[in-house]
């Protein structure tokens, strides 16, 4: 292997340098408990401050209307499970779509062993949410709806202000799982009418087992983890101040380079997906064209394996997947390809490519000529094709 060309930062993110450099103090230097009450620990408290507020800043909202938590999977876990627990007397009814990454899927299925109805709502063949069928799915014992702002597997943006607004007419509290979209594009929680919102460092430059969960004043969240007073009671435990700084700065960075990296990248992915559709015959584009995040790109190849696919252009050091990391090695077809009418497969066949500040033209061509290159051998050896 030559060389290293890492498209698939839906995944993870490198740590970014200016990030790296603002953790380094507080694993050694400054390392003080949060929590005491002396002078040395007042560094890590002002720098958990400075953490919190940059955050709300980047969001619209107060900084005591953050938590930091592990990450985007126990930041849904939170969200769904404490309104279930707080709400279950009022109602026990709960919507979301069926494109939901599986931090929440997976949630709503032990919500359903315990006594909670859920209703998946389906998408159109761009994998935007049918919002006339969410209209229909509201009950008086509805309590939550949760929908991504981004889907994670073929980039689509989701209507969140629609869904937000209606909620709030509704009387329903509204979560949205924005871990693919926080540091991505913007997101104003108050515009957005958003009352529980989730975010993981490691998706935009920051560290990983770290993230943050938006809860709007007044939401009514049990506790996560019972313990010490941190994060105002409901997340006991030391905070990881190393990460919390780093995901700080992360957010700092990309709320600064937002604009004209989403620019940069929107031409690469644009550029990538219609030299690929032209030099490639029988591949498909998944997901909207234009309702979409600015690095995302999700192929088809009809008459290809995407698992083998994947293993001939990683013999060529390309780095990308067919899916959620979260499900890599799983031989079930894409539930997201699956819920856009897909045929089994083609959903076989798909390979999802995703873009970084550091990617170059460059690379999307070498990309590009390997992968033509590797579909036409596959499919030599196809009885289908």
């Amino acid at each position: 292997m030559e060389q290293l060309v890492y498209l698939d930062h839906a995944a993870t993110t490198p740590v970014s340098s200016s990030v790296l450099a603002a953790m380094q103090p507080f694993f050694c230097d400054c390392y003080g408990n949060p929590s005491s009450i002396y002078e040395f620990s007042m560094k890590s408290k002002k720098a958990l401050t400075a953490a919190r507020e940059t955050i709300a800043s980047a969001l619209g909202c107060e900084p005591s209307e953050i938590y930091f938590t592990s990450g985007g999977s126990e930041s849904d876990n939170w969200a769904l499970r404490g309104i279930a627990e707080e709400m279950g007397k009022k109602g026990r009814h709960i919507i979301t779509t069926k494109i939901e990454h599986h931090a929440v899927l997976n949630t709503c299925k032990w919500l359903e062993k315990n006594g909670f109805r859920v209703t998946y709502v389906g998408v159109d063949e761009n994998g935007i949410i049918k919002m006339e069928e969410l209209r229909r799915a509201v009950t008086p014992d509805t309590i939550l709806i949760s929908v991504m702002a981004a889907n994670n597997e073929i980039g689509t943006l989701q209507p969140i202000r629609e869904i937000g607004l209606f909620a709030k007419q509704k009387g329903i509290y509204f979560h949205t799982d924005a871990v693919q979209a926080f540091g991505h594009i913007p997101i104003k929680v108050n515009e957005a009418n958003v009352d529980l919102l989730s975010a993981s460092a490691h998706k935009f430059n920051g560290p990983k087992g770290v993230g943050f969960l938006y809860v709007r004043q007044g939401v009514p969240l049990p506790s996560m983890i019972y313990g010490g007073g941190q994060e105002r009671g409901r997340r006991a435990g030391t905070e990881n101040i190393p990460g919390i700084v780093g995901m700080g700065e992360a957010c700092r960075e990309a709320m600064a380079q937002m604009k004209n990296r989403a620019e940069r990248e929107r031409y690469l992915r644009d550029y990538f997906i219609y030299t690929v559709l032209r030099n490639i015959p029988y591949t498909r584009v998944n997901g909207s064209r234009k309702q979409r995040l600015p690095n995302n790109v999700n192929f088809s190849f009809q008459f290809v394996e995407g698992e083998s696919l994947l293993i001939m252009l990683d013999m060529q050091g390309i780095c990308a997947s067919s899916g959620s990391a979260c499900t890599a090695g799983s031989m079930e077809p894409s539930h997201v390809l699956m819920a856009l009418g897909l045929p089994e497969e083609v959903v076989h066949g798909s390979i999802r490519f995703t873009l970084g500040a550091e990617t170059t033209k460059e690379e999307i061509d070498f990309t590009i000529k390997k992968t033509k290159e590797a579909v036409a051998k596959l499919r030599e050896m196809s009885p289908f094709f």
